[in-house]
């Protein structure tokens, strides 16, 4: 089976998925919507990052797709629910680069109070600017969460213990860690906070989050930090608010609009501003991070792809089957509506399969269903069972 991996996904994962016998491509930049339309036919699975969106469009023209696999944290950039109805897979790292973000952020919350960019620019001026002002410790300085999940709730703790009085604010219930403290509103929270650091997903419904409203809202020369999405703030009102002085400075690590590929221009009314830190979202981009990212997915990838696994995806019923030792496997993805888990196990009966264990789980829609067995179903048996009216896809895998 071919794979197609884009946008310099760590090589690690070339290593894990060509030792289990897939045939891999690794590709530095992005595709567009027509290139990838244009590479996919024969491609088994596919590696992304952030800048390559896969739409409707792209996986209806992708007919041998089974997989999609998202070499970082976040789905947005795939259509999760098109994928499901075509039996395609998703997968992401949801945790392998927590700890690079926090550590970004948390140099860049001393940075920004210590105004170490300006400083630095003059010194590569040959201009030696000895002075306290404007330069502040964090300690005592209170931190505004904004999105209180695995990102914000590490910021939480490292953040602690740097003497940080931490508050935050999030939609769903999210249990406090150490002292942090739960605000019970946005506005509460940019009202105390010194620093306001954005940890929100890239659903829809955050979509121009931040605005010229929520600036005005945050505490007089407060900082503002945003390494999650690019589309929740409105950076042309950032910048107004860092022009007139309400924002004493910010750093940003994603964009509304990000260049496709290495060495591409970057566009943004934040350029060359006093105090503002501009990184090309490099968040999770340590060698650690990566590496982690690229086993880990690549390994769930594979899994699915010759185990039929689906633990941890985000767009199908997750199975956490076993690895398959010895004998045979049928995965069977349907729709989710009474009887058919039924008609399965009487066809298997009628066949007369040994079976060893079996394996479901519902989500929406969809049912997915494991079955192993000793020997073989015959064709006849699996051509029923795609012949099913709710039948999606059956696949069988051998050990």
């Amino acid at each position: 089976m071919k794979v197609l991996l884009l946008e310099n996904i760590h090589p690690v994962a070339v290593e894990v998925l060509e030792a289990r016998g897939f045939e891999v491509e690794l590709l530095a930049g992005s595709l567009s919507e027509d290139e990838l339309i244009a590479r996919l036919p024969s491609v088994s699975m596919l590696g992304i990052r952030s800048n390559t969106t896969v739409t409707e469009k792209v996986l209806a023209s992708a007919p041998d797709l089974l997989a999609v696999g998202c070499f970082c944290i976040g789905t947005n950039q795939v259509d999760l629910a098109a994928a499901a109805a075509r039996g395609v897979a998703v997968f992401n790292a949801p945790y392998s680069n927590t700890r690079s973000v926090v550590e970004l952020v948390i140099g860049e919350i001393i940075a920004l109070a210590r105004r170490l960019h300006e400083k630095s620019e003059k010194m590569h001026a040959g201009v030696w600017d000895k002075s306290a002002k404007g330069s502040h410790e964090v300690r005592g300085r209170t931190l505004g969460i904004v999105g209180y999940g695995n990102i914000g709730t590490q910021l939480s703790n490292l953040a602690e213990a740097l003497g940080m009085r931490v508050i935050f604010f999030d939609t769903a219930d999210r249990l406090a860690h150490g002292n942090a403290q739960r605000m019970r509103t946005l506005d509460e929270l940019l009202a105390q906070a010194d620093v306001v650091s954005l940890h929100v997903d890239g659903r829809p419904g955050n979509a121009g989050l931040f605005g010229a409203e929520e600036f005005a809202k945050m505490k007089p020369r407060a900082f503002f930090i945003n390494a999650a999405r690019g589309m929740v703030v409105d950076t042309e009102a950032l910048r107004e608010h860092v022009l007139s002085g309400h924002i004493a400075g910010a750093a940003l690590d994603v964009f509304p609009i990000e260049p496709k590929a290495q060495g591409d221009a970057f566009e943004s009314p934040l350029r060359g501003l006093d105090n503002v830190i501009l990184t090309p979202h490099v968040g999770g981009s340590t060698q650690e991070a990566q590496e982690e990212i690229g086993y880990f997915v690549a390994g769930k990838l594979a899994g699915f792809a010759l185990e039929g696994r689906t633990e941890l995806s985000v767009n199908l019923p997750a199975v956490a089957a076993p690895a398959l030792a010895s004998g045979h496997r049928i995965g069977f993805l349907h729709v989710n509506v009474p009887g058919v888990l039924a008609r399965v196990n009487h066809l298997l009966a009628a066949a007369g399969a040994n079976i060893t264990g079996q394996y479901l789980a519902t989500a929406g829609e969809q049912g997915y269903v494991v079955t192993d067995a000793t020997e073989a179903l015959p064709e006849a048996s699996l051509a029923d069972l795609a012949a099913d009216e709710q039948c999606l896809w059956v696949r069988t895998f051998d050990a």
